[in-house]
């Protein structure tokens, strides 16, 4: 068996999701079971270099997972030959200068979204890698989770018929961090930070809706900061000045219709973190993270409204779970490798920087539909 390094220069996997997600259970998790098996013999061996800004931070994961490689330098990594691919997990607001700068060092640029703070410097990432000759993704992770595979297996057998809407619940609630920690960082809570959970989750909602439904061609927006005071990481109060709570109607091409709300505000009383409903001519589904359950028109009830009488059937009873079928890893390792081989062995891959755009351009619209109140029109993006 031959190995082929492909050396990673990894930023900002000092955070919680470039760490857990990126490095722990996509990168290491390759090397854990011998590398990527790529055919004829040979095997992607990934060996990260670390990169960020703070230098204990650094040595201390590096030491953690037995890794010899780390730096604060970015420009002393990207100057280095031997690196081939740039991936950044940073903070929104520093992630398109790192990218730009990686893609004139000729790196394959691998990288988290939102992309940009605005659509047109995240086109213009994508036109500068396109134009650059070099390979170039963004995680799109929801589309590999288990319970979307599974809706994604439903659409492709025909089983809903006409799809007619959709409808996304999102969310759970997180602690204001007086009395309880916060369970996500505080500049998610600050839009001069590039906080705010349309930023955050709109580019989410357009890639599923776009890769399973059909491409968005209007969105309708009401956003709200349901908590406005909170407190850091430290222990200091601070004012919130990005929403923790979205909105939104979708009309999405072909006539269907998403609606989709995302709250950092709301308890959850539904099975998973996510769920969505998709109610078509021919069959029902919701799908969450990992589970997915049917309903098809000919098993459909035939419920009649009477509140003065108690309900005595069971309707989540009435549902048929879909089965697994297939063994699901992890969603990120899952897009990681597909990436990998198509920087090494050039296989199809579509999920990239003029994909991400899209994402920084629902979100920019969204925005602008809440502070103006109307519906906007989502223009089709070209390369």
């Amino acid at each position: 068996m031959t190995r082929r390094t492909v050396r990673i220069a990894m930023n900002g996997v000092t955070g919680r999701m470039g760490h857990r997600q990126h490095l722990v259970r996509s990168i290491l998790a390759l090397r854990e079971q011998g590398g990527l098996d790529l055919g004829n013999g040979e095997t992607l061996w990934p060996e990260p270099v670390l990169v960020g800004r703070r230098e204990p931070a650094l040595r201390a994961l590096a030491e953690r997972h037995g890794l010899t490689e780390w730096s604060t330098d970015l420009d002393a990594v990207l100057a280095d030959g031997t690196v081939d691919v740039y991936f950044d997990a940073q903070v929104t607001p520093a992630r398109a200068d790192a990218i730009r700068r990686a893609v004139a060092a000729g790196k394959h640029v691998y990288t988290e979204k939102p992309t940009a703070g605005d659509l047109a410097e995240a086109l213009d990432l994508a036109r500068l890698a396109t134009g650059k000759g070099i390979k170039h993704g963004v995680v799109q992770d929801k589309l590999f989770l288990p319970g979307l595979r599974k809706l994604k297996r439903l659409i492709d057998g025909g089983f809903f018929g006409e799809v007619l809407s959709v409808r996304g619940e999102f969310g759970y609630w997180v602690f204001e961090g007086d009395w309880q920690e916060a369970q996500r960082p505080s500049w998610n809570y600050r839009a001069e930070d590039g906080g705010g959970i349309v930023v955050d989750m709109f580019p989410h909602w357009e890639y599923v809706l776009h890769e399973l439904f059909g491409r968005v061609t209007s969105v309708s927006a009401h956003v709200a900061t349901h908590v406005p005071r909170r407190w850091d990481e430290h222990g200091k109060p601070y004012e919130a000045t990005a929403e923790d709570a979205a909105y939104g109607v979708f009309e999405l091409e072909g006539g269907a219709v998403a609606q989709i709300n995302s709250s950092w505000t709301v308890r959850v009383h539904r099975d998973e973190l996510v769920e969505f409903q998709v109610d078509g001519t021919h069959g029902s589904a919701v799908a969450g993270l990992r589970g997915c359950r049917v309903q098809h028109r000919s098993a459909t009830p035939k419920p009649v409204w009477n509140p003065d009488i108690p309900v005595t059937e069971s309707f989540r009873d009435q549902w048929q779970e879909i089965p697994d079928n297939a063994d699901f890893d992890n969603g990120f390792k899952a897009q990681w490798e597909l990436f990998l081989r198509h920087v090494v062995l050039d296989e199809p891959y579509h999920w990239d920087l003029l994909a991400g755009a899209r994402g920084v351009q629902l979100a920019e619209l969204g925005l602008r539909s809440a502070a103006e109140g109307r519906r906007l029109e989502v223009p089709e993006l070209t390369g």
